[in-house]
């Protein structure tokens, strides 16, 4: 292996040791508060289970459905009935968690995705075709019903609003970072090293649900979000798009959110051809770790900038994290202006990478040191701005053009150039920034009114204490 690989995952690891190992998030009274503590660690260990059944599946699943013999286009309408079911059916089923109880919804997410797993034994492409309809439910879930459980539970037990950061960059350090490189591990020696064949991994991603369920069973409580009214559930839809609409911070969330993790998922599929334009070998798992420990860099920064004393706000750093984005996916956009072959990296026999693929690597990873930025600070933004009440349904109606784009980028990926596509994506992350930097306007606005209203209160009571009224 190249020693440049090496290289970059080193620097990657120590950056993210050194920002977690020194970072100060919490204050004295979040440390002190052994109630909080405990239950930060048990939804830190919840959320790393959860994400470690999902990333015990991900580097697996285009490869088996390559070992059931199906063709690109075969794999790419499944992974479209994935998307498709997340942005259709899950959208109302992860809607439901706001009325029916968010603990019920991450219990459905682990019963949705354990039985996705268990069609994977299925050398058969309906079978599989209803995995992945299951497995698109889940997904829905996951990003939604977790955080609104923990926002609701963190605010019913009267813990301060500023410890929320700490808790969501902790679950994204772990959960997105060191729990996927420690899937990924496992799940290669299962596979190459036990030989237990390419469905071992989804078996392993079972028991670590079912696991996680029995866990959340026995130690969460039940919260939930529409249950003061018990509103029809077409009409709970109808108030949560009314309040996208009419609220300008809540629709510029659904917006960053939509465009910046519709040009990570698109992102997912470009950059092995990206790297290997013309068949150069590529170790996928030192260059998926790479990525990993560059995402743990990113949100150790997070949680140093979300904590309470570092006088950081996510409304304003946030439009820089957009910004340098959007310039490292518009890097590839140089080098891929003419059309390249399609050619396996798998052949160990191939040249290695090249300069020009190094160049872009390197932009990849602070590609994803932003996306461990965006995760936690965007968990907080949502926190609060998006309504209690539906919560969990406004998130997921954030889903729906998010799924939508990459069900077209996934329909299309044969068609269009990989510059026109990472061109498009670094559009989508420049606008983000737009909105970051319009969200940040507003929310200005609204603070110094605010402080106007609260100085003209504080004169007025002092108006009236100084001048005596007239007796009677």
């Amino acid at each position: 292996m190249e020693l440049f690989y090496i290289a970059v995952f080193l620097l990657s690891a120590v950056a993210a040791a050194a920002l977690e190992g020194t970072r100060k998030s919490a204050t004295g009274s979040e440390t002190g508060n052994r109630d909080f503590l405990k239950f930060r660690n048990n939804y830190v260990l919840v959320y790393s289970l959860m994400m470690a059944g999902d990333w015990l599946q991900g580097p697996f699943v285009y490869a088996l459905y390559q070992f059931y013999d199906f063709n690109r286009a075969a794999i790419g309408q499944l992974f479209i009935a994935g998307f498709g079911s997340s942005m259709i059916i899950g959208t109302l089923v992860g809607s439901l968690a706001d009325r029916n109880g968010r603990k019920k919804a991450a219990l459905t997410y682990v019963a949705t995705y354990t039985f996705g797993c268990f069609t994977k034994h299925w050398n058969n492409f309906h079978i599989l075709l209803v995995g992945r309809v299951f497995c698109g439910v889940a997904t829905s879930l996951l990003y939604s019903a977790f955080e609104s459980w923990l926002v609701a539970e963190h605010f019913k037990r009267g813990y301060e609003g500023n410890w929320l950061g700490g808790t969501f960059s902790k679950a994204v350090f772990l959960g997105n970072g060191l729990i996927a490189i420690v899937a990924g591990l496992l799940g290669h020696a299962l596979v190459e090293v036990f030989k237990l064949g390419p469905v071992s991994p989804f078996d392993a991603a079972a028991l670590v649900l079912i696991a996680g369920g029995v866990y959340i069973a026995l130690t969460w409580t039940e919260n939930y979000g529409d249950s003061a009214d018990k509103a029809p559930f077409h009409t709970s839809l109808v108030n949560a798009g009314k309040t996208i609409w009419e609220d300008p911070r809540v629709g510029l969330l659904g917006a960053m959110q939509s465009l910046f993790e519709g040009s990570m998922y698109t992102f997912v599929f470009l950059w092995t051809p990206a790297l290997s334009p013309n068949g150069q070998h590529l170790p996928h798992g030192m260059i998926f770790a790479c990525f990993m420990v560059s995402s743990m860099a990113g949100s150790a920064l997070a949680g140093r900038l979300l904590a309470h004393a570092s006088g950081y706000k996510p409304e304003r750093y946030m439009q820089t994290v957009f910004a340098v984005s959007a310039a490292t996916l518009a890097v590839p956009v140089a080098f891929h202006l003419q059309r390249s072959s399609e050619t396996s990296s798998l052949d160990p026999n191939a040249p290695g990478i090249t300069f020009k693929g190094k160049i872009q690597l390197i932009a990849f990873c602070i590609f994803e040191a932003c996306v461990g930025i965006f995760w936690p600070s965007m968990m907080k933004l949502r926190s609060q701005y998006v309504p209690e009440e539906s919560r969990s349904t406004i998130i997921n109606l954030f889903r729906i053009p998010l799924n939508l784009f990459v069900c077209i980028m996934l329909y299309n990926t044969s068609a269009l150039p990989l510059a026109a596509m990472f061109g498009m994506c670094a559009l989508f992350l420049l606008a983000c920034a737009i909105c970051q930097r319009q969200l940040a306007k507003i929310v200005e606005v609204e603070n110094k009114e605010f402080e106007l209203s609260d100085s003209n209160v504080n004169l007025l009571s002092a108006t009236k204490k100084e001048v005596p009224f007239p007796e009677a």
